[in-house]
């Protein structure tokens, strides 16, 4: 047993008080005469012995009471597991407010039980100390110690938020608090329901924070989440049957069934099915869409799923351009085979201009630029193409019979391409297909047709080197290349080793081969818009920026909310960045002008949170290490109580006040009832 104020225990010398005035105090008896005192000699022995065990039991309750009265004052207590620290302590507490709290536990969400549990922390702990109320959201007021009274407050504030923090930047982020004060006793408190997915605290090795977490468990760990969608192709075309799959998964131990999806598009709601899912695995579903008109379109997948919710929807948006712009450079003359085949679409745009006279500006204007027959490549026009292809564009080279193979080697490097070698004048045929590349992906009904396939009089021989990481789209019998696709960042360099001329190469009057090529190249850039963003994953936006002047500012709405991010133009971009200032899923359009939509953002809460997956008070003791403790309790347990006890240990001063007490009231009943 220890004392926290141990120095009255001096008082205990005050015990000597009544003893002396026992000792010393002596009762006068007034004398009688009697003639014959036998009898009364024998009744005052007996008188006398009663009375001095009844005093003697007297003066053993006023000492009794008199010392329990001395010790509660010194307030003994029992130490506990934890060890006993005196003086101004600061604490900080952790309420996990991310969207798997909403979660039932028994009959209220596990957000409300985690703000009790946070009441009872912050009440077993005495006026004078300081307190940090921290949450997901990492607010500014949430980094500073306040008194009990506002912690309390700041707790009936919190409320379920999109934000989601791994356990060691929130243990991070509170030592950071508790380490502003001159305070030596602190202590950290985590309330959550420790997801394995964001428990990352593993053998914490700092011991001057007590660290103590407070697991919470909902009552059942059944979810269905819509986890991602994405169109089949990166282009989306008017009047065309567009392909959305859509991946959803199910995050419980049991399969789901009747799982109904449905899709609202254009103010239109289009039921899709009924789904079933296994139990802990996931599934896509594929979607037919067909637009009907260009511009920005908002789109959203729905399922209905209790009680965690946040999930059953899933925003996104795209937009359809009204055309696809297409650059032909040439050495002198158009190609007419090219021109033929675009026009045949209104929805391809050809541009045709002689390598001599080019307007490098525009080249972020097109999505397909094609190089057909030129002699050498420039310096110059190699460093905007390439550049042009790291932003997301895509190229396809037809060399020119008599090329400059020094100048077209140096352009290929910059793009890490197989180099030409030298030119072959002789007859050679094209004998496979590459189905599986976007190019030639769902192009044929039946891939074992007789396809007609290119021959050419004459092509270049290139190198075959492994590391130049070539994707072959088509091949001649010897396995060699035709057509071959070389990835640089973002976009595509499509290299064919024969000219375009028909002289050497018939491909032009391959109809069934050259016009889905030449489509699938031009709407397979890979600078189009993601359809959906995550919240709080510090995304930055990307877009064109078609206007100049220094005061130009970007702005960002949704239904209630517009807001400025913070934006850096890059030549014909700009980029946004957020910095979490985006709290609720949705649209949000970007603006110049807001009668002028220059893009439209879908925003959608992080899934991290839909696995419900806990660890067991036994796995999270044996994840975070033995310098962190796991505060064991039920429903019925007082947070207050047993905090009090692991910071103060087992508190006995009650019980002496009690004790005094009884030993009081025996005296009195001494006194009372025992006559002499």
């Amino acid at each position: 047993m220890q004392f926290l104020y141990p120095t009255f225990l001096y008082a205990l010398l005050a015990l000597a008080i009544p003893i002396i005035i026992h000792l010393f105090y002596f009762r006068r008896f007034k004398k009688v005469y009697f003639t014959n005192v036998r009898f009364l000699k024998e009744v005052k022995e007996e008188t006398s012995a009663r009375r001095k065990l009844r005093n003697l039991l007297v003066l053993l309750m006023r000492l009794l009471a008199m010392a329990f009265l001395i010790l509660a004052f010194a307030q003994p207590f029992l130490p506990q597991d934890a060890e006993v620290k005196q003086g101004e302590k600061a604490i900080s507490v952790f309420v996990d407010n991310s969207f798997s709290m909403s979660a039932l536990s028994a009959d209220v969400p596990l957000l409300e039980k985690a703000k009790q549990r946070a009441r009872e922390i912050i009440n077993a702990y005495a006026a004078e100390d300081r307190f940090q109320i921290l949450t997901n959201d990492f607010e500014g007021r949430h980094q500073r110690l306040v008194s009990k009274e506002n912690a309390l407050s700041l707790i009936d504030e919190i409320k379920i938020s999109p934000a989601v923090k791994e356990m060691s930047k929130v243990v991070n982020r509170q030592k950071q608090a508790l380490n502003t004060g001159e305070v030596e006793n602190k202590t950290a408190y985590l309330i959550s329901d420790f997801q394995k997915n964001i428990t990352d605290v593993r053998d914490y090795p700092d011991t001057l924070v007590a660290i103590n977490l407070i697991p919470l468990q909902s009552v059942q760990e059944k979810n269905i989440s819509i986890d991602s969608c994405w169109f089949d192709a990166p282009v989306q075309m008017i009047n065309q049957t567009n392909t959305l799959v859509v991946k959803l998964r199910n995050h419980s131990d049991e399969a789901a069934d009747n799982i109904r999806l449905s899709l609202r598009h254009d103010g239109q709601i289009k039921p899709v099915g009924t789904l079933s899912i296994p139990a802990r695995s996931s599934i896509t579903d594929t979607i037919n869409m067909t637009i009907l008109r260009t511009g920005w379109h908002e789109a959203e997948l729905n399922i209905t799923d209790y009680p965690v919710q946040f999930d059953d929807k899933y925003f996104f948006s795209f937009n359809v351009a009204e055309q696809v712009n297409v650059l032909v450079i040439n050495e002198l003359s158009e190609n007419r085979y090219l021109n033929a085949a675009f026009s045949g679409v209104s929805y391809f745009k050809v541009t045709n201009q002689f390598s001599r006279n080019l307007d490098y500006s525009k080249f972020s204007d097109y999505q397909l630029i094609i190089a057909n027959g030129i002699t050498a490549v420039s310096s110059g026009l190699s460093s905007e193409l390439n550049q042009y292809v790291r932003n997301g564009g895509n190229v396809l080279v037809f060399p020119n019979a008599k090329a400059n193979i020094a100048a077209y080697n140096s352009f290929l490097s910059s793009f890490k391409a197989n180099e030409l070698v030298s030119f072959e004048a002789q007859e050679r045929n094209v004998a496979t297909i590459n189905t599986e590349e976007f190019t030639f992906k769902d192009v044929f009904e039946n891939k074992t047709a007789n396809l007609k396939l290119p021959v050419t009089q004459g092509n270049f021989k290139i190198t075959n080197y492994g590391s130049r990481g070539e994707e072959s789209l088509l091949r001649f019998r010897d396995g060699s290349t035709y057509i071959g696709k070389y990835a640089l960042e973002k976009g595509n360099l499509f290299l064919c080793t024969a000219p375009l001329d028909v002289d050497y190469n018939n491909l032009v009057k391959s109809g069934e081969i050259f016009i889905p090529m030449l489509y699938k190249m031009s709407i397979s850039t890979a600078k189009d818009q993601r359809i959906a963003y995550v919240i709080g994953q510090d995304e930055v936006l990307e877009a064109d920026n078609k206007k100049t002047g220094a005061e130009l500012v970007y702005k960002l709405k949704a239904k209630a909310e517009e807001f400025i991010p913070e934006q850096k133009t890059i030549g014909s971009k700009v980029l946004l960045g957020l910095n979490s200032q985006i709290k609720e899923a949705g649209y949000y359009k970007l603006f110049l002008n807001p009668e002028n939509i220059l893009a439209n953002y879908a925003f959608n809460y992080d899934r991290k949170e839909s696995a419900l997956a806990y660890f067991s008070q036994e796995d999270l003791q044996e994840q975070v290490g033995k310098n962190i403790k796991i505060v064991e309790f039920n429903n019925a347990t007082n947070i207050t109580q047993l905090i009090g006890e692991r910071s103060r240990g087992i508190v006995l001063w009650r019980w002496c006040l009690i004790a005094a007490l009884i030993f009081l009231a025996v005296e009195m009943l001494l006194l009372r009832l025992w006559k002499v």
